[in-house]
């Protein structure tokens, strides 16, 4: 998995990069001084995970986090030495994932990471597959559309996605899907069955409620209702 660093601290590059390497040191970590840099690099390699600082000279990271957001597919992780509730709404705004404060704690950092584990054990179209179903799982999303995004033959990866994932691509989003549709029904009473499966990607409500029974053996109104509210 590739892994950019943007700081204009080396310190905090070399930092920041014995941490990532010391929890997972088969990942590839590329560095940058700034924005510029930054683009270079992700237009020659693949970069799954980006951490940006806010602070850049030149062009600032939350500049950069909005121009990559925008035409790459990646996660992005702001880091910064300012706890400020603006840089972190703007953030949120953008599409970050996560955002993370200097000096970096090692735990806090392992907690960032954790969800990436598994990632790491895919090869790199598999990763951009994922992240993209990650992210736009709301939307009507199909094999040739996934195959465009990461410019790959769609029949490869298909038979790519089922050998590393042990799931077929339709399996997994309606797998990921009901993931997000429990979390959503738990966290959000107020909304109707109906809203969620929307915002899920289900274009029909029957459809949907025909899956969340075959997953979880109950209808969604039934794991509602026996669910406590947090």
């Amino acid at each position: 998995m590739n892994i950019l660093l943007v700081d204009d601290e080396m310190l905090e590059l070399d930092q920041l990069e014995y941490l990532i390497k010391n929890q997972f040191p088969k990942w590839t970590i590329y560095k940058a001084n700034d924005a510029s840099q930054a683009v270079q690099i992700n237009k020659q390699h693949n970069i799954s995970l980006a951490f940006l600082d806010i602070q850049l000279p030149g062009k600032s990271g939350l500049e950069l986090a909005s121009d990559l957001a925008q035409n790459y597919t990646m996660d992005i992780i702001m880091v910064t030495a300012f706890q400020s509730f603006e840089y972190a709404q703007q953030s949120i705004r953008l599409g970050v994932v996560d955002y993370i404060t200097k000096p970096v704690i090692e735990d806090e950092l392992k907690g960032v990471l954790n969800k990436y584990e598994q990632l790491g054990q895919y090869s790199e179209p598999i990763i951009k597959t994922i992240q993209i179903i990650q992210q736009e799982y709301s939307e009507k999303i199909t094999l040739n559309y996934l195959a465009s995004k990461i410019h790959i033959n769609p029949a490869y990866l298909s038979r790519k996605f089922h050998e590393e994932v042990g799931l077929g691509f339709s399996e997994y989003l309606n797998d990921y899907r009901l993931t997000i549709a429990k979390k959503m029904l738990i966290e959000h009473p107020a909304l109707s069955i109906h809203t969620v499966s929307e915002k899920c990607g289900f274009n029909s409500q029957h459809y949907f409620s025909q899956m969340f029974r075959k997953l979880t053996g109950k209808s969604p109104r039934e794991f509602r209702l026996e669910v406590p509210y947090r």
